[in-house]
């Protein structure tokens, strides 16, 4: 066998070696992208209430959807109510078509999530909702809310900023379009879709409070 040919024979093995490791390497490389097909272990878990009577009213939101602005106190009322009979959760959904904010106030609220804060955020979003809507810069409100939580600026801003974040708030959306959902604020009352949404609080009160009479 001439040395030519075994020159020839340990370039392509070693060729093909190198083609192998990249190819795996691709392979487990992380995936950065914000399609929103992500897996369960991302889907964030926002939850309040004792639940006893376990009735699980879960809401797909919009922080900046004028109409889960308008459900906001209805529901914070309801569930206020119900605090010990019920859990409470909810998922984000932006419309990003159209609220051009949407998803940078979800960023926001999970970010404050990994300081502990989701909820307060939750609170300042919707209240403040009108003030921070429309801006062309809304991080800056953002970053005020954050900063009357008493949060870790450079944490907040950095976890604002992550890739786990966003893939959090991608899942969330992806669970959403499984369980039908289309438009905010969409509700569903143990893992079944609410058709029709209530029109005023007593209709809220009464969709709850029938489903803990008719809890086992």
């Amino acid at each position: 066998m001439s040395n030519r040919f075994m020159m020839v024979l340990v370039a392509l093995i070693v060729g093909l070696g190198l083609v192998f490791v990249f190819t795996k390497q691709k392979a487990n490389a992380p995936n950065n992208s914000s399609s929103p097909v992500a897996s369960s272990a991302q889907l964030s878990n926002h939850v309040m209430g004792a639940n006893k009577k376990k009735v699980t009213l879960l809401e797909y939101g919009d922080f900046q959807c004028s109409a889960c602005g308008a459900f906001y106190p209805i529901v914070k009322s309801v569930v206020t109510k119900h605090k010990d009979e019920i859990a409470f959760q909810f998922r984000n959904y932006p419309i990003v078509q159209i609220h051009k904010n949407g998803f940078a106030a979800s960023r926001a609220a999970e970010a404050a999530s990994i300081q502990n804060k989701f909820w307060e955020m939750y609170d300042l979003l919707y209240e403040q909702q009108t003030t921070w809507s429309d801006s062309s810069n809304a991080m800056t409100y953002f970053e005020s809310y954050a900063q009357q939580l008493n949060l870790d600026m450079a944490k907040f801003k950095s976890d604002y900023a992550s890739s786990a974040v966003n893939d959090v708030i991608n899942a969330d959306k992806a669970a959403g379009d499984k369980a039908g959902v289309n438009s905010t604020p969409t509700f569903l009352l143990n893992d079944k879709k609410v058709d029709k949404n209530p029109t005023s609080e007593a209709d809220f009160d009464k969709l709850i409070t029938d489903a803990i009479a008719n809890s086992k």
